[in-house]
Order: structure tokens, then sequence, then C-alpha cells
């Protein structure tokens, strides 16, 4: 599958542009719900091994609102989309030594491989194809970007679109009901369980046969559950050895 390259601005003076460093890292807005900055932290800790094992270089970047700029305008923030979550392939972590404040298109050349928008209202600002405007038309048309997720918690439901020919379309599910992203080797779907305290279904990811991709969280309670397990059965191996007549600390 590949993929068109995002549409960058023919500039003479790049270095006149204004950088990450000037740019406003925000449009004043709130986070419109309580759900939404927990989302983002579950998607980026489950996902962690799966990046780290494809970027050994740790050449990438996981964006959490923070604003993609795609264009110059005035006032700067009209030029950007804010996604609730997004990842950036095979780009350095940080710019000129420091985190960056925002994502620049004229200044990283490299559009995110994946968007995704939480939705607060009724979805309509997330499929908004308006030219220049619409969420959906900057990422389709502007960006580029070949993933594009909407995901309503209230429904629940989650819609993923891939770039073909130019145009988005919906990302079918696969055999365990989940939505595929094939670059990552990973797919998308609901899980309906408690996470910080709050039961929802929450927005997940799977491996290519099925299996939930754990949190650091969770990963360190299975693995305390194995620990668990195993004790269990040297204790009952010594209670077994002990009916026979021996000493489970002389065996060998």
């Amino acid at each position: 599958m590949t993929f068109a390259k995002p549409v960058i601005p023919e500039l003479e003076c790049l270095e006149c542009l204004l950088d990450h460093r000037q740019l406003p890292e925000s449009d004043g807005t709130f986070v419109k719900n309580f759900q939404e900055h927990p989302q983002s932290l579950l998607l980026t800790d489950a996902i962690k091994p799966i990046l780290d094992g494809l970027h050994p270089d740790e050449q990438y970047v996981i964006g959490q609102d923070c604003g993609i700029y795609w264009r110059m305008t005035t006032p700067p923030e009209r030029g950007a989309e804010a996604p609730d979550w997004f990842y950036v392939a095979n780009v350095p972590p940080t710019l000129q030594g420091q985190m960056r404040r925002s994502y620049v298109m004229w200044q990283e050349i490299v559009a995110p491989l994946l968007v995704l928008e939480f939705v607060s209202g009724n979805g309509d600002e997330e499929r908004d194809c308006t030219p220049f405007k619409g969420k959906f038309w900057v990422y389709e048309q502007a960006l580029r970007v070949p993933f594009y997720g909407i995901y309503e918690v209230m429904k629940p439901s989650i819609e993923l679109y891939y770039l073909l020919n130019g145009r988005y379309q919906l990302v079918t599910q696969n055999e365990w009901g989940h939505l595929p992203i094939e670059p990552l080797g990973v797919a998308l779907g609901l899980w309906r369980g408690r996470y910080q305290n709050v039961e929802l279904p929450w927005l997940r990811w799977w491996d290519t046969d099925g299996k939930l991709l754990l949190t650091g969280e969770e990963r360190a309670v299975e693995a305390e559950g194995l620990l668990e397990q195993e004790r269990a059965r040297s204790q009952q191996l010594a209670e077994q050895l002990r009916a026979l007549g021996f000493d489970p600390n002389e065996v060998i």
C-alpha cells in the first residue's frame, strides 16, 4: 500500500518561517471532557512496546492534544489542527535539543501515520469535509494522513479510514471485530472495562492474533499472577513429596 506525500507550500525562504518554538502551543480552548486525557494515556501506554520494537533507534513521536501546523495563517493557530492522539514514524523525538511545543509540517515534512479524534459532540466536527476548515478535509487532502480514526465513547463506536487514491475509505473489521492498521501490526477496537477507576467502552489496541495489548500496570499484574501460579505449583509439589516421605529441601 502506497500513500501520497503531504502537501507542503513551496516557499522561497524556509528560514523565515516560524517553527515550533515561536508558534502558539494552544488555542486557549479546554479539553472537552475528563475522559480524553486518560484515553490518550491508555493508548500510549499500551502501544509503547510495539513502537519501541518498530523503532529501536527511538525515532518516533506521539502527540496528545498537540497542534499540527499545516499552513501559515493569521492568527497562526487557525492553520493548525490538534488531534487528540497521533503518531509519526521515523522522526526524532526532540528538536533543537528540546521537546516540541507543536508539530510543524513545513519544518518536519513527515506527516503522521495515524490520527485519532475523540468525539465530544455529535461527530460533525470530526467528519467536516469543508475545504481548508474541516478536520476530515485537512487530514485527507492537506496532511494526507494514511489512517484517521473517529472514536465516539457515547455510542460507542470507532470508525477508521485509510487513504486510497487520495480519498479516505473505511477500514473493514477483521475476524475479531477489530480495525487493522497494517503498517503497525496492530488493530483498534472497543474494550469495556475499568481504567483509572472509570468503567467505559475504552478505545484499545489488539495484536494480529486478536490479543489485547496490555498497559504497563496490566503487564505487571499478569506477571505477578504467573509468579503466584508458579509458587502454588511449587507448594503443591512440596506437599506431594512430604506425603511420600521425602524432604522437599533435600530433593534435587
